[in-house]
């Protein structure tokens, strides 16, 4: 049963907040964040995997996404914070997070800055920080994946110009991705279509966030994480993946043969796995 709550926070903003399970302490609570452009909703193509391990899901929509109140110049690092104010709010102790293509930062922020409370994390699709060494960042995007990233390194007036006139386009998915859609992953449309509608405010605080100083490193994560990447992904390639289970002291890196940035998800369920064996 997913049910759905305001949390009002210190400093007067509100997170719209989503959970499966209100109050069961007994199940592994488990944080999904959301990706670009997103609501917060739980991925329902993973209930059955969750409901067979035990897992309460709990999520929110992202600052300015949804039911949440907009945070103008938020950094990756301030996830962290939303998130253990939920915590703190449906009483959960410890918990681990999992995060989706632009969710996999803010994941990995939740560890890095929460860790006597983060037990495990799982990234997929995630990228590294802009200011990676080493890493040609925008190598093996496609051109509309590179330019709405290169549009918010430009800064907020750049991007906001750059949305005005941005369109879908689908050549930044693979077959397997467009495969995918068609299939259970077609549960994207239902939180990526609010989002979209509601405006690109939200996706440009996202974006500017990405490409600016996280607020932490992801050295910083001791706790265990998998990253799980496609090897065919046209949005965030699988080089950023590499790069960040190199940096992570307690890392697993899967890349998974074929798929892009969407069709990887098929293999999330062995990811709860993975993070229910860590609990």
């Amino acid at each position: 049963m997913l049910t759905e709550s305001d949390v009002r926070l210190a400093d007067g903003r509100t997170l719209h907040v989503y959970d499966t399970a209100p109050g069961d302490t007994r199940r592994l609570a488990v944080f999904w964040h959301h990706g670009t452009p997103n609501i917060g909703s739980p991925p329902e193509p993973l209930f059955p995997a969750a409901d067979r391990l035990g897992i309460r899901w709990i999520s929110h929509d992202r600052p300015g996404y949804g039911g949440s109140t907009p945070r103008p110049g938020r950094d990756v690092a301030s996830a962290a914070t939303d998130v253990a104010a939920v915590a703190d709010a449906l009483g959960i102790g410890r918990f681990a997070v999992i995060g989706h293509s632009g969710g996999g930062p803010h994941a990995l922020a939740c560890a890095a800055l929460l860790p006597h409370r983060v037990l495990s994390v799982v990234s997929m699709s995630g990228m590294a920080p802009y200011d990676a060494e080493g890493l040609d960042w925008f190598a093996g995007m496609t051109p509309s994946s590179a330019a709405a990233l290169r549009a918010a390194a430009e800064g907020r007036a750049a991007k906001e110009a750059y949305q005005a006139t941005a369109a879908y386009d689908p050549e930044m998915f693979t077959p397997a991705d467009h495969a995918a859609l068609s299939g259970d992953w077609s549960w994207l449309d239902t939180v990526v279509g609010p989002a979209v509608a509601a405006g690109p405010d939200a996706q440009i605080d996202d974006d500017l966030a990405y490409v600016a100083p996280w607020g932490f490193d992801p050295a910083q994560v001791t706790a265990p994480v998998l990253f799980l990447h496609g090897n065919q992904d046209r949005v965030i390639p699988y080089a950023h993946g590499q790069w960040l289970a190199r940096r992570c002291p307690a890392a697993e890196l899967r890349l998974t043969p074929g798929d892009g940035h969407l069709s990887v998800l098929n293999s999330a369920p062995s990811a709860l796995d993975w993070l229910h064996a860590r609990r």
